[in-house]
């Protein structure tokens, strides 16, 4: 046997693995963030009131649905719906499209070795995608929370987004439209990480032998986005209860996200920051098995036009 012969049967040909669009991936988180807002709205609704409201206003998400709905109607849970569903399809969009982007990027480190996804390497494109998809969440946020938390009939003080938007930068410019958005990422970061990790680790788990992630069923797609939802949540809760206050307060209550925890702490204790913990709950397993089902078969659905 030849030195050539010997080695080029000690060549190890690397995995090749397969690669998304990226604008696939932008389009397909789109699908996904319509489907998480329409399923998970009326629950975020909650959330936010429950976290904003005085101690003793609501007895919890269905006393939030009972008092929203004999004071509004059925129209009332979907209150503040309209920054979220005009604001998702580019925030979703880009929150996926970052997460490939980061995926490739982890894959591009110098000296790497390995063509394969480590689940620390999903969290660290996690926590990556949370930069971009802060830009665009933060504004979104802010209006959604003030149009969430307004008062009815009468004591409305806006009569939509673009109220909200013209009110807010007369009153701060730029800076009051993107009020919270360092604490947007203290919640997102490390909750963005969770998320990707808990999905990605799940689906794993359910591929049956023999098979790739692109033969599981709608169930299983169901069952792990609906987990990951619950993971990022677990964590998230905390800062964004910080993130709700802060968003929601006039302008110059609190002078920081350290303000408001300190404020919090002091007037509420700290299980004052696990507040709307149960909306956020029941609203992350439905609304984020509906995203990833949004995103996982609109993805099948261009690779097999395209």
């Amino acid at each position: 046997m030849s030195t050539a012969e010997i080695q080029f049967e000690q060549t190890v040909v690397p995995k090749v693995v397969p690669q998304t669009s990226q604008f696939k991936a932008f389009l397909s988180g789109g699908f996904g963030g319509v489907a998480a807002v329409l399923v998970g709205h009326p629950f975020d609704l909650a959330k936010v009131r429950i976290q904003t409201s005085a101690n003793g206003t609501y007895n919890g998400t269905l006393d939030v649905f009972k008092k929203t709905i004999k004071a509004d109607g059925f129209r009332g849970l979907y209150r503040g719906m309209a920054a979220p569903i005009v604001g998702v399809t580019p925030i979703f969009a880009v929150s996926f499209w970052a997460y490939d982007l980061g995926k490739k990027l982890v894959l591009s480190v110098p000296g790497r070795t390995s063509n394969e996804l480590s689940l620390v390497d999903f969290a660290v494109a996690g926590f990556f995608s949370a930069g971009p998809t802060t830009l665009l969440m933060s504004p979104s946020e802010r209006i959604k929370v003030l149009l969430q938390t307004q008062g009815t009939g009468a004591a409305k003080l806006y009569n939509g987004p673009i109220d909200v938007v013209r009110a807010l930068y007369k009153e701060g410019g730029l800076a009051s439209i993107f009020r919270g958005t360092g604490a947007t990422m203290l919640r997102d970061g490390p909750g963005s990480a969770a998320y990707f990790v808990a999905y990605e680790a799940i689906k794993r788990s359910m591929i049956p032998e023999g098979k790739t992630a692109a033969d599981l069923g709608v169930l299983p797609v169901l069952f792990a986005g609906g987990m990951a939802g619950v993971a990022m949540w677990t964590i998230a809760i905390p800062p964004d209860v910080l993130k709700s206050r802060l968003q929601s307060a006039p302008a110059g209550t609190y002078s920081g996200i350290g303000d408001v925890l300190r404020v919090l702490l002091k007037t509420e204790g700290p299980q004052a920051l696990f507040k709307g913990l149960g909306p956020a709950m029941l609203r992350a397993f439905p609304a984020n098995a509906a995203c990833f089902l949004g995103v996982e078969y609109s993805l099948r659905a261009m690779n097999a036009l395209w």
